[in-house]
């Protein structure tokens, strides 16, 4: 099940599983506190064996083109997950004020 949340209002559970699907330098210029480098080109069935099955995947990017096309691969690969796709992505984030990190 794919379903979209606003990251401006979004409340992050503990331990969420946070996946940024941008390629590594712009992970690095900036990404959102927790989350881990998944680039879109490298997603595979592999990549979920390393969540839990009852777990959520949260998925953002720059700002929105990319998060969409990596939760259908994913949901591709396991249909019974929950993708949540974080809807404007790193840039909204910023905008809003939200901690941000830098480096890999």
């Amino acid at each position: 099940m794919i379903r979209k949340q606003e990251i401006t209002t979004f409340e992050f559970p503990e331990g969420a599983v946070i996946w940024d699907v941008r390629d590594s330098n712009a992970f690095a210029e900036a990404h959102i506190k927790g989350a881990v480098n998944q680039p879109i080109n490298d997603l595979s069935a592999d990549s979920l064996t390393q969540v839990s099955t009852d777990q959520p995947i949260y998925i953002l990017c720059g700002g929105g083109s990319k998060a969409p096309r990596a939760a259908e691969k994913l949901e591709g690969f396991d249909s019974s997950r929950e993708y949540v796709i974080l809807m404007g992505g790193t840039r909204a984030a910023r905008d809003a004020g939200l901690p941000l990190e830098q480096g890999a």
